[in-house]
């Protein structure tokens, strides 16, 4: 087995420690890993960032689309007075 290319995570504070800039993460079968280069700590990254759809009129529920939706109702040209010829 190779050895997992391990990233360093600008930002990042050592749970244990407190120290910062000190945690890389890396990658074992699929499992994601983190670790502090300063006191040792490790721990398996329980959370897989979730990735949401954005929000179109494509893919918009046709009951949020019944809610948006208005009636406009449109007018025909407004007559106007003549003027008298008197």
């Amino acid at each position: 087995m190779s050895t997992p290319k391990r990233r360093f995570v600008a930002g990042a504070v050592c749970p244990r420690c407190k120290a910062m800039d000190r945690i890389v993460i890396y990658r074992i079968d699929d499992i994601d890993y983190r670790e502090c280069v300063e006191c040792g700590f490790k721990d398996e990254m329980r959370f897989k960032p979730v990735v949401r759809e954005i929000q179109t009129r494509v893919n918009t529920p046709e009951e949020k689309l019944a809610e948006e939706t208005q009636v406009v109702k449109i007018l025909g040209p407004i007559p106007t007075k003549k003027p008298d010829k008197t």
